[in-house]
C-alpha cells in the first residue's frame, strides 16, 4: 500500500468518533471492515474446501485458496472504492483472490468462487460476522442480568414512588423496578440465543445449477463424488458445516427471514436496555436523585456536574435502532430471485444494529454493576404528597363504610385540611372523619397512620420480585452459537 493510499484509508476510517456507545468495544472490532473482509474470505475458502471434500475440486485448490484467504493481504479501502463498479465488494475481492491464488498455482485459480454469486459470499459473511459477534453481546447481557438480579434482591422491599404519566401514583419497590429491568434483559438474551445464523449458497438464481453442472463435469473427468442425493444440496450442506453456520432449507436470496430475525432481535435488545436507561435518566435527575451512576461523566462547562453518561449512550442507541430495523423489514419485499437495492440496503443497518446492541449491552453491564441507590431519597419523595400517594388504599377502607362517592369527598376534604393546617395526613383525616358520626370509632388515628404509611402499601411487590428471580441467570460466558438446521422456510 502506498503512502497516499494509506493516508486515504486512515482518513476515511470510521473510528467511532460519532458513536461512543460502541467505540473501543469488542463488538466494534468484530464488525469492522476487516472483520467483514475476513468473513468473505472465510466463505470463499470454505466453499472450495467443501467442493474438494465432495470431489468437485482438487485438494490443492482448497489449500491454495485457504492460504490466500487472509485479510491482511488485501487493501480494504481499495476494495471499497472498486466495489462501486459492480455494486458490491465481492466482485473486486474475487478478482484479487483469484490473482493471489494464481501467483501460487495458476491451475487452481479456476476454482476460486466456482459456481457462487456475490450474494452467496456476502450474505454468508454477514451471518459469520453475526455468529462471531452475538456471543460478545450475550456475555454483556448476562453481566447486566446478574447485576440487576442483585439489585432486585437487595431492594425487594425498598419503597419508592411509582410514577405514571410523570406523576406519583402508588408506592412500589425499587426491587420490583430492578426485577423488571432484569426481565427485559433476559428476554433480549433469549431472543439472541435462539438465533441460528445460516449460510447462503444458491448460485446465480437460487437453483444451485452451476454447482450441479460442475459436479457432473468433475465426476465425468474421473474425480470421485459421493453418490446419492443432489450434488448441489450436498454442497450447500457441506458449505454450512465448514463454517459452523446453520444449513438453510432454501437459498434465501429474496427470502430474508434470517436478516429480519437478526435485525428485530437486535433492535429489541437495544430497546429493552433503553428502558433501563430511560428510568435511570429520570431517577438520577438532580431534583429526584434516587439513583446515580457509579462514575458519572463530566461537563465541558460545568464542573459540578456528574452526568449519567452510560444511560445517555444507551438511550441514544435505543432511538436509532427502530429506524434501522425498519429498513431491514422493508427489504423483505424484495423482487424476483435477486433484487436491486433491497439487499444492498441491508448491509449498513444490520452492521449498525450489531454495534449498537453490543455497545448498549456493554454500557448496561457497567451501569448495572455500579448503580448507586438512595433509599432515603425515595422515602422523602413518598412523603411529598402528604399521604395522598396511598389515597387508593384509604378509599378502599372507607368505601364499605360510606360509599365510594362519599369516601372521595372525605379524602378531598382531608387533603385540603392537611395543606391549610400543616398537619400530617393521618391527623387531617382523623379530624375530617370525626365530623362523621361513628367513623372515628371504626378508623382510629392509629389505624389511619397504618393506612397512610406508604411502606405498608406495596402490594405483592416483594412476592413478584421473588417470582421474577426464580428465572435463572444466563451463563456468563456463552459458547459460540451452535449450528442447527434453519426452519425459516420449512
Amino acid at each position: 500500500m502506498s503512502s497516499a493510499s494509506s493516508h486515504a484509508a486512515s482518513s476515511a476510517d470510521d473510528t467511532g468518533l460519532l458513536s461512543p456507545v460502541r467505540a473501543g468495544s469488542a463488538v466494534e472490532e468484530a464488525t469492522g471492515d476487516v472483520a467483514f473482509l475476513q468473513a468473505m474470505l472465510d466463505a470463499e475458502a470454505a466453499l472450495t474446501r467443501a467442493q474438494a471434500a465432495l470431489g468437485q475440486a482438487p485438494g490443492a485448490a482448497a489449500v491454495a485458496v485457504a492460504d490466500a484467504a487472509r485479510a491482511e493481504l488485501y487493501d480494504v479501502r481499495d476494495l471499497a472504492v472498486r466495489a462501486r463498479a459492480g455494486g458490491n465488494p465481492v466482485i473486486p475481492l474475487v478478482a484479487d483472490l483469484t490473482a493471489a491464488v494464481a501467483r501460487t498455482d495458476r491451475e487452481t485459480a479456476a476454482y476460486v468462487h466456482r459456481g457462487a454469486t456475490s450474494q452467496d459470499i456476502l450474505d454468508t459473511a454477514t451471518m459469520l460476522v453475526a455468529a462471531r459477534t452475538l456471543p460478545l453481546i450475550l456475555a454483556d447481557l448476562a453481566r447486566t442480568a446478574t447485576a440487576l438480579g442483585r439489585l432486585a434482591a437487595t431492594h425487594r422491599t425498598t419503597p419508592m414512588p411509582a410514577r405514571t404519566l410523570t406523576q406519583h401514583a402508588v408506592p412500589t419497590t425499587f426491587g420490583l423496578k430492578a426485577a423488571g429491568w432484569r426481565a427485559l434483559t433476559l428476554d433480549a438474551h433469549d431472543r439472541l440465543t435462539a438465533l441460528r445464523p445460516p449460510a447462503q449458497l444458491g448460485g446465480a438464481a437460487g437453483t444451485l445449477a452451476a454447482f450441479a453442472a460442475f459436479a457432473a463435469l468433475t465426476e465425468g473427468a474421473g474425480v470421485t463424488g459421493t453418490a446419492g442425493d443432489d450434488p448441489g444440496v450436498r454442497l450447500a450442506a457441506r458449505f454450512a458445516g465448514e463454517l459452523g453456520l446453520a444449513e438453510p432449507v432454501l437459498p434465501w436470496h429474496t427470502l430474508r427471514t434470517p436478516v429480519a430475525d437478526l435485525g428485530t432481535a437486535l433492535a429489541f435488545t437495544v430497546g429493552a436496555l433503553g428502558k433501563v436507561a430511560a428510568d435511570v435518566l429520570v431517577l438520577s435527575r438532580t431534583e429526584i436523585g434516587e439513583v446515580a451512576e457509579g462514575s458519572g461523566g463530566g461537563s465541558s462547562a460545568m464542573p459540578h456536574k456528574s452526568n449519567p453518561v452510560r444511560a445517555t449512550l444507551i438511550a441514544a442507541a435505543a432511538r436509532q435502532a427502530p429506524g434501522l430495523a425498519a429498513t431491514l423489514l422493508g427489504s423483505l419485499a424484495a423482487e424476483d430471485e435477486r433484487p436491486a437495492g433491497a439487499w444492498h440496503a441491508e448491509w449498513q443497518p444490520l452492521r449498525e444494529l450489531l454495534r449498537l446492541a453490543g455497545g448498549a449491552a456493554r454500557e448496561a453491564a457497567e451501569l448495572a454493576e455500579g448503580l448507586r441507590v438512595f433509599p432515603h431519597r425515595m422515602s422523602e419523595h413518598l412523603a411529598l404528597t402528604d399521604g395522598l400517594i396511598v389515597s387508593e388504599r384509604i378509599a378502599a377502607a372507607l368505601a364499605p363504610l360510606v360509599g365510594r362517592s362519599r369516601a372521595k369527598e372525605l379524602l378531598t376534604s382531608a387533603s385540603r385540611r392537611a395543606g391549610e393546617e400543616g398537619v400530617g395526613p393521618a391527623a387531617a383525616l382523623a379530624g375530617t372523619l370525626a365530623e362523621v358520626p361513628g367513623l372515628a370509632d371504626v378508623l382510629s388515628e392509629t389505624r389511619l397512620r397504618e393506612l397512610t404509611d406508604p411502606a405498608r402499601y406495596t402490594g405483592s411487590a416483594a412476592a413478584l420480585v421473588d417470582r421474577a428471580l426464580r428465572r435463572a441467570d444466563p451463563p456468563p460466558h456463552p459458547s459460540p452459537l451452535a449450528p442447527a438446521r434453519s426452519t425459516a422456510h420449512d
